[in-house]
């Protein structure tokens, strides 16, 4: 059997669904190994934007390669190569995106073993998805369609925005966004404690402290600008914000790394973006200052700063292993002036938000979007934001992906988002 009729197989079987879709790409499978079904082509090359680019580092293909994802990215071609069309192409897109999402899952909590690096450990998924979306890129069916559309229907579906709770009434529901990991420039090999804290979350129940059991549901969100002006906070959030459907959660949280050695629940999420010069994982600018703070785009009319509505007092009673905090700090231009201040206890009547507790980065904004969106749908409902520690602990030998300080660390913060998510009295 040829390299290709191998991929097909696997693909199948990663994707039970397309079963009948791939059949025709095993059918025409040609006996050379580099060949592909003649009405479909897969360039050598395609331009990749600065995320891509760096799958150029071996070290980071190499997260693919010890983690057992490895089988996805090598079958996927085959799977696009069976697409007939752009509705085709756009189903079999969704269905990989689901099917590495829950891969991820499955690693992170143990179902999927497979290579060498942990189980808990963001970085493979985040990897692979990249990987995934170059095979994409290269990609020359002989049909018209709509590649960056199909790309976000392959993110969406690869982050967990199609997965959704069970129908057990007796059940709460509890929604959780992570982001990837950032600042890879510097250092390629970073891992996302949030990233990591919901994969191993997601699905799970936790008991409350009111005894009552919880569903926790989960997203990883790009560190990606242009995403968020596309609305992907709002698409991830909203089902769970909807008080008559069956989605609806009983408590939601945006989590991302944040500063050394603590936890901080942000009392106040804040309208700007002002975290220029810091870029995005694109490499691409916020477009505001603390000199000079913007509106993100797409956002509607709203407050400029939105107070936590999560019951911080129980929340930072769990205090080990690292302390929890309530972050009360915003910085803001007062009514009638130009300049920003800093306040440690939270905005003014009538100022001009600059950052929220979390700054005026993307943390700070998917707090806000989520809970803007919030204040639309269900007011009343615990929301809010919550930094993890920053990540420490990977070796000092540049070759070394993972190392044992680095995993207790990472362990340790994802067991304590889970204490203080079951904490909560709903």
């Amino acid at each position: 059997m040829t390299r290709l009729r191998r991929a097909a197989g696997l693909a199948a079987a990663l994707t039970g669904t397309l079963a009948a879709l791939l059949a025709p790409a095993v059918a025409q499978a040609a006996p050379a190994s580099t060949r592909v079904p003649a009405r479909c082509a897969v360039a050598d090359t395609a331009p990749t934007d600065a995320e891509q680019a760096r799958l150029q580092d071996g070290r980071t293909a190499a997260f693919t390669e010890r983690s057992g994802l490895d089988g996805l990215v090598h079958a996927f071609p085959a799977a696009l190569c069976a697409a007939r069309g752009g509705r085709q192409a756009e189903r079999i897109v969704t269905a990989w995106g689901r099917a590495l999402w829950q891969a991820g899952v499955d690693r992170a909590q143990g179902r999927r073993p497979g290579g060498e690096l942990p189980a808990l450990d963001d970085r493979p998924l985040y990897w692979t998805r990249l990987a995934m979306t170059v095979q994409l890129a290269r990609w020359q069916p002989t049909f018209d369609i709509d590649r960056a559309a199909l790309r976000a229907r392959f993110e969406d579906a690869s982050r967990g925005l199609d997965d959704g709770f069970g129908t057990d009434p007796a059940v709460r529901h509890v929604f959780v966004s992570g982001f990837d990991p950032f600042g890879l420039d510097t250092e390629p090999r970073r891992g996302n404690p949030s990233g990591a804290a919901v994969l191993q979350l997601h699905g799970r129940r936790i008991t409350l402290a009111d005894g009552s059991t919880a569903e926790v549901r989960a997203v990883v969100l790009p560190v990606r600008y242009a995403d968020f002006d596309g609305g992907i906070v709002e698409r991830a959030f909203r089902p769970h914000l909807e008080r008559s459907g069956p989605q609806a959660a009983d408590l939601i949280t945006s989590i991302s790394q944040g500063y050394p050695g603590t936890f901080t629940l942000e009392a106040w999420a804040g309208r700007a973006r002002s975290a220029d010069p810091a870029t995005d994982n694109r490499g691409a600018l916020s477009g505001g200052t603390e000199q000079h703070p913007v509106d993100a785009p797409g956002l509607a009319d709203g407050p400029q700063f939105i107070r936590t509505t999560l019951p911080t007092d129980a929340m930072t009673a769990v205090q080990q292993p690292y302390p929890v905090l309530l972050n009360t700090p915003v910085t803001e231009i007062p009514e009638g002036a130009t300049d920003p201040v800093y306040r440690p206890d939270g905005p003014t009547p009538g100022s001009r938000a600059v950052a929220g507790g979390g700054g005026g980065y993307l943390s700070n904004e998917v707090a806000y979007r989520s809970n803007r969106l919030r204040l639309d749908l269900a007011p009343d409902l615990p929301g809010g934001h919550l930094h993890t520690p920053v990540l420490t602990g990977l070796p000092g030998d540049q070759s070394l992906l993972t190392g044992p300080e680095f995993e207790h660390n990472e362990a340790a913060i994802a067991d304590q988002v889970r204490a203080i998510l079951g904490s909560a009295r709903l």
